[in-house]
């Protein structure tokens, strides 16, 4: 009888196993930053390492930077729509025209605080539902620390200094506040900033400290002009971390429940802190002669051109069913909602 026992236990000891391994999922991340950024170390390395110990090991991640399942950045959202990838972390602003409404926050003057500004922007998707997410599953939504210029040949501390310079920009809405600054928008994803740079294709960008030493910004500009503290952010970008629908769906409710438990406004205000905290290690890159600060002034006659962009982006909204001066108060309501 011994033996037979022994052959039992060894066989439920092998279903056991079988059935743990069965459960494992792995989870496969696509995203567009470079190893070294704060996206994929602070904020998605971590957040993968959370995941697998809550989950006991069922959840796991291979994490593919820099775009290395090939494709553009354009392109990640729909990899993730379609199955392609599990979950992926992208600049909506890259698809343009696609998510209007969440470009609110993109306006001009419209943040100040990552952390507030983040968890407002989960909350107003869930607040609004205007179904632009509806074809993925949400985990986060996030921005980034406030945007500068980082500029070759001038400071860009007035409108004098941008007349005529070309300077990359990430979303629509930024875009059209460069124009209305004097200067020529060049639209492209962060990923093709530093050739552009290198080969003069363009005269500077307009970035948060936090990504200065990965597209190496403080090596290839000479002049960092920021906005006063007290005032807001000349602009932000809306950033993304969402899963493929039908492959959240099919995990196990433990599985879902460990990513329920880290996902929405809590993990968007981390993200959020994640991206203002690392702009002190980005500043602490640059040459502190190199920075300067735009006067008050000039961002008084700043604040005036930057109407017209929100007025577009409000009468944008409108002609596409929406009420837009409804949606700008829900950001803005939000916003002081959770501002410190």
């Amino acid at each position: 009888m011994r033996p037979i026992i022994l052959l039992a236990v060894a066989a439920l000891a092998a279903g056991l196993t079988a059935c743990s391994e069965s459960n494992t999922q792995e989870l496969k991340i696509h995203h567009l930053m470079p190893p070294r950024a704060p996206t994929h170390t602070k904020l998605i390395v971590p957040w993968c390492k959370k995941i697998e110990k809550e989950s006991d090991g069922e959840l796991k991640c291979r994490i593919y930077p820099a775009m290395q399942l090939g494709g553009s950045p354009t392109q990640l959202y729909d990899q993730v729509k379609d199955g392609v990838v599990d979950i992926i972390w992208t600049v909506p602003g890259y698809s343009a025209g696609r998510f209007p409404s969440i470009e609110v926050f993109e306006l001009p003057f419209m943040m100040q605080d990552t952390e507030a500004t983040s968890k407002a922007l989960w909350d107003y998707v869930a607040e609004n539902k205007l179904g632009e997410f509806d074809d993925v599953h949400l985990l986060a939504m996030h921005v980034h620390g406030p945007g500068y210029f980082h500029m070759v040949d001038k400071p860009g501390t007035s409108r004098a200094d941008l007349q005529g310079l070309k300077i990359r920009a990430p979303t629509r809405q930024t875009n059209k506040f460069i124009e209305q600054l004097g200067a020529t928008p060049v639209g492209m994803p962060i990923p093709q900033v530093p050739e552009a740079l290198a080969k003069g294709v363009i005269d500077g960008t307009i970035v948060p400290y936090e990504i200065v030493p990965a597209i190496k910004a403080d090596e290839l500009t000479r002049f960092h002009s920021e906005t006063p503290s007290s005032e807001p952010a000349i602009y932000t970008t809306t950033l993304l971390f969402a899963m493929n629908k039908a492959r959240y769906e099919g995990l196990s409710a433990k599985q879902k429940e460990v990513l329920d438990a880290n996902s929405g406004v809590e993990l968007s205000g981390l993200a959020g802190r994640i991206f203002g905290e690392a702009d002190v290690a980005g500043k602490a890159t640059l040459d502190p002669d190199s920075i300067n600060v735009i006067p008050p002034e000039e961002i008084e006659e700043w604040k005036k051109l930057a109407q017209p962009v929100i007025t577009g982006w409000v009468d944008e909204m409108d002609g596409r069913g929406a009420d837009g001066n409804a949606l700008l108060n829900s950001a803005r309501r939000l916003t002081q909602k959770y501002n410190p």
